[in-house]
C-alpha cells in the first residue's frame, strides 16, 4: 500500500462550500499579458493552466483590477470592468479548473499606488503627494469622499458577481502590500481624522464595508480569501500585533486569511515581501503562525520563500498555518505539488530567489525564470512533439548551458553525447556550492546532473571536445557550450602573490586574509563581498561605475544593497584601479588617488567568452551552434533559455 510522505500537506481543506484537493495554493502572480483592452490573451491562460496541471489546489490569477480607469497597476493588468471581457475570462477559469484546481482571482484597487494616467485622478485615504514606485517622481493623490468610496464598493461588488459568473471558484481580496485596502487599515498610511481614520475601528471601517459587500454579492458558501500584511516590517510601520488585530476583525467574514508581509510599493521591504536569496526559507511563516493564534473561525495561509515539502508539511502539521501558498516556488517548478505527492522530492527544482522573474516583468513586461525554461512560453510547449528525425548531437561543455541543451535534445529524441573537460558536470557555478544563499542553485545543478544520468545521454568526463573527437563521433550537430575564463585586465600588479580570482575564492575562502578588496561591483563581486562579509572579513568593493553593475535584475540589486549595508561592507564607486602592490589597491576616484589596504586583492572584474576554443569545432558537423558564455557572458536565465531554445530548434 502506498504511504504518502506528507499526509497533512495533501489532506483536503474545505473553504465555504468548496473542497480543495490539498493545502498547496499557487499564490497570485500577475502577468502583463493582456490585450489593449486589458483582457487576458492566450499566453496568460497557458501560464496559469500550467500551474493547475502541476497539482496546486488553487491557482490564483493575479492583478485583476476592479477599476480600470482610476486603479491600473502598470499598463497591461486585467481590468474586470472592461466591456467584452466575459468570453476570455470564462476560458481562463475553465483552463484552470479542468485540471482539478480551483480557479481563484485576486481582486483589488491600487489606491494611491495606481499607475499615473494623464488627466485621471488617483485616490487614496487623504490628499497627499506620494513617491512613485521605487523612488519615482511624486504622485498627487486625492482623498476619497464618501461618494467615491461608494463607487469603489460598487466596483468590487460588480467584479465579484462577474467573476463568480465567469466560473472562478474563489475570490482573493488584496488587503496588503500598500494597495487601497491596506492604505486604509494602516496607521502608517492612513492619516484621516474623520470616521475613517484615527482609531483602529475607524481605519477598518471602509475595508470592512468592501469585504461585507463582496460577501453579500457572492453569498455565504462562496469562499473568500483575503491577503493582509501581517507586519509592514519597515521602520515606523505596524508590527505583527497590529496585524493580528486586523485578522481578528476579519475572522469569520472571510474564509481564508492569507498572511504576507511588507509592501510591493516600498523599496525598503520589497525583498522581504518577496524574500531574496539572502533570507532563510519560510522567513515570513512566523507572521501567519502568530495570526493563527488569534483567529477562531477563518483558516490561515502563509506565503514567502517556500518550496521544501518537508517544511510545508511541518507548517501544516504543527498548526502554524492551514494552507501554504507559493508564487515563485510554483513558477520555478509548476509540478512541485505532484512531485511531492508522489514522493519525487529529489526532482523538485527549488526557486533560488534570484528575482529574475520580477525584474524581467517590471522592466520587460515578460515573466521568465532562470531555472524553468517552460514558463515564459507555456502555450508553445503544450504542443511541442518529439522530433521525428532524430540526430546525433555532440554537446561540448557540461556547464549550466551545456546540461540544459543535452537534456532538451535527449527529450526531443536525439542521440546525445556530452563532453566535459573536467571530472564533474556543472561548470564554473560549482565554485559556489559552499555559499549558503546559493544552496538552491547547487541543488539545481545536482538535479540537472541526475537528469542526464537518467536519460540516454553518453557522458564523457575528463574529455575535451576536439576536431579529432568530432571526426571520430561524426555528429550531425555540435553545440558548443564551453563557458568563459576570468578577465585579467592590464593593471600593474594584477598577477601579484596577494591577488586571487573570484572563482578561486569561492572554492577556497580560507585563502583570503582578514582585510579584502574586491575589484568589481558586478554580480560576482557584490555577491562574493556578501559571502566574505558573512564569514567575518573586512571587505571593500572598488567599482568604476557609480553603483553596482547588476544588469537588468535591479530587484536582486536592491537585495544585494540591503545585505551589503547590513554587513557594513565598504564601497568605493566611481573609482578606477590604478595599481596593486603588497599594501593593497591604489584607486583613483572623485577625491583623487587613495590606497585601499588589503591582505588579499580579489579580481572580480568579469569573464571573457571562450570563443577561440569553440572556433575549431565550427565546421566539424553539418550544423553548429554556440550557446552560453562561450558566445557572450550570460546570467543563469539567459544561458538556460538560449540553450533550451537552440535544442528545441534542432
Amino acid at each position: 500500500m502506498y504511504k504518502c510522505k506528507y499526509p497533512h500537506l495533501f489532506s483536503p481543506i474545505k473553504l465555504g462550500d468548496t473542497l480543495f484537493r490539498n493545502r498547496i495554493f499557487a499564490s497570485p502572480t500577475g502577468v502583463f499579458y493582456a490585450d489593449t483592452n486589458h483582457r487576458p490573451i492566450n499566453e496568460t491562460m497557458s501560464f496559469y493552466e500550467r500551474k493547475a496541471r502541476g497539482g496546486a489546489a488553487s491557482v490564483c490569477v493575479g492583478d485583476a483590477i476592479v477599476d480600470g480607469r482610476h486603479s491600473m497597476h502598470g499598463g497591461y493588468s486585467l481590468a474586470l470592468d472592461t466591456p467584452g471581457i466575459m468570453p476570455t475570462m470564462n476560458r481562463l477559469s475553465r483552463m484552470i479548473d479542468r485540471h482539478g484546481a480551483v480557479a481563484t482571482i485576486e481582486m483589488f484597487h491600487t489606491g494611491s499606488a495606481a499607475t499615473v494616467i494623464d488627466g485621471v485622478e488617483i485616490y487614496g485615504p487623504q490628499d497627499e503627494l506620494v513617491s512613485g514606485p521605487f523612488g519615482g517622481p511624486p504622485v498627487k493623490v486625492t482623498g476619497l469622499t464618501r461618494d467615491k468610496m461608494d463607487e469603489i464598493i460598487a466596483k468590487h461588488v460588480s467584479a465579484a458577481r462577474q467573476v463568480k459568473e465567469y466560473g472562478f471558484g474563489m475570490i482573493m481580496l488584496h488587503g496588503a502590500h500598500g494597495f487601497l485596502i491596506h492604505q486604509f487599515m494602516s496607521p502608517t498610511l492612513n492619516h484621516r481624522t474623520d470616521e475613517y481614520g484615527g482609531t483602529f475601528e475607524n481605519r477598518m471601517r471602509f475595508p470592512l464595508e468592501i469585504v461585507r459587500a463582496v460577501r453579500e454579492a457572492v453569498g455565504p458558501g462562496f469562499p473568500i480569501e483575503m491577503r493582509i500584511s501581517g507586519s509592514e516590517v519597515y521602520e515606523g510601520g505596524y508590527g505583527i500585533e497590529y496585524g493580528c488585530q486586523i485578522a481578528e476583525a476579519l475572522d469569520g467574514i472571510v474564509d481564508l486569511i492569507h498572511v504576507s508581509a511588507g509592501s510591493h510599493e516600498d523599496a525598503r521591504v520589497f525583498t522581504v515581501t518577496h524574500p531574496s536569496m539572502f533570507l532563510e526559507d519560510g522567513v515570513n511563516v512566523k507572521y501567519a503562525a502568530e495570526v493563527k493564534k488569534h483567529v477562531k473561525i477563518s483558516k490561515v495561509a502563509t506565503v514567502g520563500a517556500l518550496s521544501n515539502p518537508a517544511l510545508l508539511e511541518e507548517i501544516i502539521a504543527s498548526g502554524k498555518a492551514d494552507v501554504v501558498e507559493m508564487g515563485r516556488g510554483i513558477l520555478c517548478d509548476p509540478d512541485l505539488p505532484n512531485k511531492a505527492r508522489e514522493g519525487r522530492d529529489d526532482e523538485i527544482v527549488h526557486c533560488m530567489r534570484c528575482l529574475t522573474c520580477f525584474s524581467s516583468l517590471i522592466r520587460r513586461g515578460q515573466i521568465v525564470c532562470a531555472l524553468n525554461t517552460e514558463i515564459e512560453n507555456a502555450s508553445e510547449r503544450k504542443f511541442a512533439p518529439p522530433d521525428t528525425s532524430p540526430k546525433k548531437v555532440l554537446v561540448a561543455g557540461g556547464g549550466i548551458a551545456g546540461m540544459e541543451a543535452a537534456i532538451t535534445c535527449a527529450d526531443r529524441g536525439h542521440e546525445v553525447i556530452l563532453c566535459e573537460k573536467s571530472s564533474r558536470l556543472g561548470g564554473v557555478l560549482l565554485c559556489e556550492d559552499k555559499v549558503p544563499f546559493k544552496k538552491h542553485l547547487g541543488e539545481y545543478l545536482d538535479q540537472q546532473a541526475k537528469k542526464i544520468a537518467n536519460r540516454r545521454i553518453k557522458v564523457l568526463l575528463n574529455t575535451e571536445a576536439t576536431p579529432e573527437l568530432a571526426a571520430e563521433l561524426a555528429p550531425d550537430v555540435i553545440i558548443a557550450a564551453l563557458g568563459s575564463t576570468p578577465l585579467i585586465p592590464d593593471i600593474k600588479g594584477i598577477t601579484g602573490a596577494n591577488v586571487i580570482g573570484a572563482v578561486d575564492v569561492y572554492k577556497s575562502p580560507e585563502k583570503v586574509g582578514k582585510k579584502a578588496v574586491i575589484l568589481g561591483g558586478g554580480l560576482v563581486g557584490a555577491e562574493l563581498a556578501i559571502y566574505l562579509g558573512s564569514l567575518g572579513h573586512d571587505v571593500t568593493i572598488v567599482e568604476m561605475m557609480q553603483s553596482y553593475n547588476i544588469g537588468y535584475n535591479f530587484l536582486h540589486g536592491m537585495a544585494i544593497g540591503i545585505e551589503i549595508d547590513a554587513l557594513g561592507i565598504n564601497t568605493a564607486f566611481g573609482t578606477k584601479v590604478v595599481e596593486i602592490d603588497e599594501k593593497g589597491v591604489v584607486g583613483e576616484g572623485p577625491d583623487g588617488k587613495k590606497l585601499f589596504e588589503a591582505d588579499t586583492v580579489i579580481n572580480a572584474l568579469g569573464m571573457v567568452p571562450m570563443r577561440d576554443a569553440a572556433e575549431p569545432l565550427r565546421f566539424c558537423a553539418p550544423a553548429f551552434h554556440q550557446v552560453g558564455d562561450c558566445l557572450s557572458v550570460k546570467n543563469v536565465y539567459e544561458a538556460t533559455s538560449a540553450a533550451h531554445q537552440i535544442a528545441m530548434d534542432i
